[in-house]
């Protein structure tokens, strides 16, 4: 059936959807073995474009370039590109308008929310061409795990995006991306028992997930089995993947992990490959900056994610703080791809939240669902004090009100239980630790598993 689905259904399915991600996945597999200087060419080149794009067709962008007395012409180096002033998380989300492209304007895009790694609601739009060229970026990665194209993957994920799609996105899901889930919204010892069982019977290829949760699977299937589980490889996400728990991992399931770096406004950033020797930059979609007091970060210093996408033509992002700490690294790696390498990935810490019931819902699909189902809310930290009380730190937008109080406790008794109770807290902002990071959902009860 793998095989089936890889040199049939696969290329069948994208011919009738229109999209070319199997081409440009096809290419990317060969061109990621060029040298460094050869991709840094090509990623200027495309810099080059955006940014003429940007200045010519997004209302934000000319009036930005104007008041700077900046023309696209003068952006012609990586240097140059500093010229243009970081885009906050506040920016993208009260501009949001005024970064659509007017050449996209009336079309029908792609839309991508998050309440991403600091809890702050967003909307990014994004071109057709745009989206299947990041799809074939990730399947590429991917694919650094050993897992194949059409082969079975395990996802260890909250609200699974398929059983939004009807009977088309059921079929699609049962013909082209065979994955099976663990909902990360509703994990307890019968949820990690059953899904555990299907594994040892379907054995997938790959086993998919945020970190964490990929680690409590772990956790589980080592104290309770059922032993002989084998994938190819494990990929996590989402995360900071810790070295204890990378430990963990492959030694319950007996194969490598690899970890990856996205974030759903420009999508895949960066991944390991089999060698695990710092995370491949996804130059062919992004261009990288780190950034410490306001100027570039040595090698190996951490530093904020700075990032433009060179893809999305729709809503051009530009130098966009993401929210995240990092820090890059100039060796190269043993596999011989010329991408460059992040030396680690330091920001984007989650935890898991227990109900009166013992259940674990993942922090990261807390804030997904917290932030963007109450309206108004501009930022929020989701902090548990214990089984049954939670306190809520939000930063309320104008239009935060009654209708959003209403969400709130409604929510609060769908997710932790009719006995859970919370209080609220406003505040002006929600800062990042002293390390950089930003902790979004912060548990002070154990997990027990």
């Amino acid at each position: 059936m793998s095989l089936i689905c890889r040199y049939a259904i696969a290329p069948a399915w994208a011919c009738w959807e229109g999209s070319a991600y199997l081409k440009h996945y096809r290419e990317l597999c060969r061109t990621q073995w060029d040298a460094l200087e050869v991709i840094r060419r090509r990623q200027l080149e495309k810099l080059k474009a955006l940014v003429a794009h940007a200045a010519a067709t997004v209302p934000y962008y000319r009036r930005l370039f104007t008041q700077l007395r900046l023309r696209p012409e003068d952006i012609q180096s990586f240097d140059d590109l500093r010229q243009i002033p970081v885009l906050s998380k506040q920016d993208l989300r009260d501009r949001a308008d005024d970064l659509l492209s007017e050449a996209y304007r009336g079309q029908r895009l792609h839309v991508k929310k998050t309440s991403g790694s600091t809890g702050v609601p967003l909307t990014v739009l994004l071109d057709d061409a745009g989206m299947q060229f990041k799809r074939a970026c990730t399947l590429r990665s991917d694919e650094w795990s050993g897992w194949r194209l059409g082969e079975r993957v395990a996802k260890v994920w909250g609200n699974p995006e398929y059983r939004h799609g009807g009977w088309r996105g059921w079929l699609r899901n049962r013909l082209l991306e065979r994955a099976d889930y663990l909902d990360t919204l509703h994990l307890d010892d019968n949820a990690l028992r059953s899904f555990a069982q299907r594994l040892r019977r379907t054995q997938p290829s790959l086993i998919f997930g945020h970190a964490h949760s990929v680690y409590l699977l772990a956790q589980y299937v080592a104290k309770h089995g059922p032993k002989g589980i084998r994938p190819q490889g494990i990929l996590t996400t989402a995360m900071v993947l810790h070295p204890w728990q990378r430990q963990a991992i492959e030694e319950t399931f007996r194969c490598r992990v690899i970890n990856r770096y996205g974030c759903e406004e420009v999508s895949l950033i960066a991944c390991e490959c089999e060698h695990q020797q710092g995370l491949h930059i996804n130059a062919d979609g992004v261009y990288v900056e780190i950034i410490s007091q306001g100027r570039p970060a040595a090698e190996g210093q951490a530093g904020a994610v700075v990032l433009t996408d060179l893809v999305n033509r729709a809503m051009p992002i530009i130098r966009y703080k993401v929210g995240d700490v990092a820090a890059l690294s100039s060796r190269r790696c043993a596999c011989g791809r010329g991408l460059p390498l992040l030396d680690r990935l330091e920001g984007r810490e989650a935890d898991y939240v227990t109900t009166e019931k013992g259940e674990l819902i993942s922090g990261i699909s807390l804030t997904e669902n917290f932030a963007l189902k109450v309206p108004g809310i501009a930022q929020m930290q989701i902090i548990q004090e214990s089984r049954t009380f939670f306190r809520f730190r939000v930063v309320p937008s104008p239009s935060f009100g009654e209708e959003s109080l209403q969400e709130l406790a409604r929510l609060v008794k769908e997710r932790f239980g009719e006995g859970t109770a919370y209080e609220l807290e406003y505040v002006e902002a929600i800062p990042p630790e002293p390390s950089g990071k930003y902790r979004f959902c912060i548990s002070k009860v154990p997990v027990s598993l």
